[in-house]
């Protein structure tokens, strides 16, 4: 049986992403908490929208390692159809 490769170590990019991802799922953690309580509808629409522009950051970043070229398969350059693409993504 062979071991799966080891993935490569992470970039500060990279760790800096997963930091921003953990305070967003704390942030998630404290709206399902404000609606459980019963708590304003405004304070739950504003911890809301602290979420949403937290994840707009975040894939942010992401597109700029991708568009870099750092997401990109071995070997393989991004085009410009691989950026529109994946900024379409980020838009949904």
């Amino acid at each position: 049986m062979t071991t799966p490769p080891t993935p490569p170590p992470l970039s500060d990019t990279d760790e800096r992403v997963l930091k921003r991802l953990r305070r967003i799922e704390g942030q998630v953690r404290g709206l399902q908490r404000m609606i459980e309580e019963g708590r304003d509808c405004h304070d739950i629409l504003i911890q809301l929208s602290g979420v949403r522009s937290a994840l707009d950051a975040a894939g942010e970043q992401i597109l700029e390692q991708y568009a870099s070229g750092c997401r990109a398969h071995p070997g393989e350059k991004v085009t410009p159809q691989d950026v529109v693409r994946a900024v379409k993504l980020l838009r949904g």
